[in-house]
């Protein structure tokens, strides 16, 4: 998606949904629609596109209530964040280990 921003409209076109459901994840946290400059209208910013998208996929497909979609998307960004770790943490150690070989 190129897009950075969308309005609450699109999103509910995008995503086949009604715009209760985007208050309900807005309640719960789940994502953060924020007013743009000389705007009423909320937008949805490209951070919480996949939250939403990911959030609809659990609950139509999965029959995840919202508390739930909460908890899974948490878990989820943890992961992510404990794999980015991992990554940096074995890119740090193959750097060791070239100059090792290099001064040997």
């Amino acid at each position: 998606m190129s897009k950075e921003i969308w309005t609450v409209s699109e999103i509910t076109k995008i995503f086949n949904v009604d715009e209760d459901f985007i208050a309900e994840l807005e309640k719960e946290e789940i994502i953060s629609p924020v007013y743009k400059k000389k705007k009423t209208e909320k937008v949805i910013l490209l951070k919480d596109m996949e939250r939403l998208r990911l959030a609809k996929i659990l609950v139509d497909e999965m029959d995840v209530n919202l508390a739930g979609v909460e908890v899974i998307l948490k878990m989820r960004q943890n992961m992510i964040d404990m794999r980015k770790q991992f990554d940096n943490i074995f890119e740090d150690m193959v750097k060791h280990v070239k100059e090792e070989l290099r001064n040997k």
